[in-house]
């Protein structure tokens, strides 16, 4: 078995905590390409019909959004806003993973046999929270991901500069713009996320198709990035349309999601699918996979540390 291996130890609440926002940005790092690819493709054709936009799409498909990018604003554009989306996710996923197993036990009351309601409970919950905390990095980053340069001038010169414009420009709630289609984007991709791989993984490990590593972790990751971008895909093109949106643009996220779907049509919620699922399917594979590994690594660690010499 290559990794680390699994120990009678469990993690502390702190270890998932940390560990969480280290493999999320880890994730981050490596996928944040495929993630400005999709925001591109939801936000195009938002000021047109379905008809004008399909005729004077800028791009088309995953591989051709990275290629025209790459070529009218250079390799670097793949990477706008990854600043703060490293800071989204050491805020965000630490809250949102990190403590999504203290969440669950305090519903369940210690028990070790929680149920479905729980799961669901205890992720809407701490995807709830995760979304309070790191609005304003999540508002940036699609920001800087949203603006195309080519030849023109940037839009923030940096992340701080973004901040501070933002709410000046647009008062402090500009920060916290799309927190309610966010809010409910997040609950239903920590709920699609983590209770799809948690029961992924525990029917695989019950009906002893796979032991607990690697293959296993990959499996359920794969499979939990394939429903989430199923089931995630609607909210999160409303939310980063309304979060990319101009002021007075849209009146709120619901007028964002109706405006769209009278102009484009109901095809429109699902644009950047592919994107949306090669990121989203990488990321929760990467991150899923890091995340193991870094708790027993980290439980390892601590107990090296207890250990007489």
């Amino acid at each position: 078995m290559v990794g680390f291996k699994a120990t009678d130890v469990p993690p502390t609440a702190t270890v998932k905590f940390l560990g969480a926002g280290t493999a999320a940005c880890i994730a981050d790092l490596i996928t944040f390409p495929l993630d400005t690819a999709k925001v591109r493709l939801q936000i195009q054709g938002e000021r047109q019909g379905p008809v004008q936009a399909a005729a004077s799409a800028q791009y088309r498909g995953v591989l051709g959004t990275i290629l025209t990018m790459v070529r009218t604003e250079g390799p670097r554009s793949l990477y706008k806003g990854l600043v703060a989306g490293l800071q989204r996710q050491m805020s965000f996923a630490s809250i949102r993973i990190g403590l999504y197993d203290s969440v669950k036990q305090f519903y369940t009351k210690g028990s070790e046999h929680a149920g479905i309601g729980s799961h669901l409970l205890a992720g809407s919950t701490t995807g709830a929270l995760a979304v309070a905390v790191a609005q304003p990095t999540d508002v940036v980053k699609v920001r800087f991901q949203a603006h195309a340069q080519a030849g023109g001038g940037r839009r923030y010169q940096s992340t701080i500069e973004a901040y501070k414009t933002i709410a000046r420009e647009e008062g402090f709630r500009g920060l916290w713009k799309g927190t309610s289609p966010n809010v409910a984007r997040n609950a239903v991709v920590n709920c699609a996320e983590l209770v799809t791989y948690d029961l992924i993984k525990d029917t695989l490990l019950k009906a002893n198709l796979m032991t607990d590593d690697l293959p296993c972790h990959f499996t359920s990751a794969f499979g939990a990035g394939f429903c989430t971008t199923i089931i995630a895909s609607p909210v999160d093109v409303v939310k980063t349309r309304y979060m990319n949106s101009a002021l007075c643009q849209y009146r709120s996220a619901g007028h964002c999601a109706l405006t769209m779907l009278q102009k484009e049509g109901p095809q429109a919620f699902y644009k950047g699918f592919m994107p949306s699922f090669l990121r989203l399917g990488s990321w929760n594979v990467v991150m899923f996979v890091t995340y193991e590994q870094l708790k027993r690594a980290l439980v390892a660690a601590c107990a090296s540390q207890d250990a007489p010499f």
